[in-house]
């Protein structure tokens, strides 16, 4: 695996349930486009996989 993610936000969190808001806040995103560089960690990978819908990740 790679050593880090790179998230970003890619659709809006309008409309979606608090949980994946939360989720998407929780990967420290705030609008479209933003990214966060993240450590690959099963916790990171699980909170990707609940919004995979809404963000792009890529392996760094």
């Amino acid at each position: 695996m790679a050593k880090q993610l790179k998230v970003t936000l890619i659709k809006s969190v309008i409309g979606q349930k608090p949980e994946k808001k939360a989720t998407v806040r929780s990967l420290g995103l705030k609008k479209i486009s933003s990214s966060n560089t993240l450590p690959d960690t099963d916790a990171v990978r699980g909170m990707v996989a609940a919004v995979s819908h809404l963000v792009k990740v890529e392996e760094i």
